[in-house]
């Protein structure tokens, strides 16, 4: 079994769209819906969304979800610090954890990112 997909849910839509462009621009990311309640992105081999929770209730972040992104160790940092630039919440600074060096960050809804090497 191989992972597919994330979606995380947002109240939101635009600054969410916004937040998530700028992570993934000039990475392996690419946008490939921003229609209706999802907009979608694709890696090489992986999805990400950003969703209006289907039944019209509140989106709320997970305590314990989290989606991880693997980059190089120049990217974490620099993807901590934009998320961070962007409204992006400080959930732990690039550091070495466990032998990998990473980073944490909350995005406008919450969630939990990890960027790590």
């Amino acid at each position: 079994m191989k992972m597919n997909y994330f979606v995380f849910g947002t109240n939101n839509m635009n600054a969410a769209v916004e937040f998530y462009d700028l992570i993934f621009k000039g990475g392996e990311m690419t946008k490939l819906n921003n229609e209706g309640r999802m907009t979608l992105w694709a890696g090489t081999d992986f999805f990400f969304a950003l969703a209006e929770p289907f039944d019209g209730k509140q989106a709320t972040a997970g305590n314990g979800t989290m989606v991880g992104f693997n980059v190089s160790a120049s990217e974490v940092k620099r993807l901590h610090q934009l998320a961070l630039s962007i409204g992006g919440t400080d959930e732990g600074k690039p550091s070495i954890r466990s032998d990998r060096f990473s980073a944490y960050v909350r995005d406008l809804d919450g969630n939990k990112i990890c960027f790590f090497e």
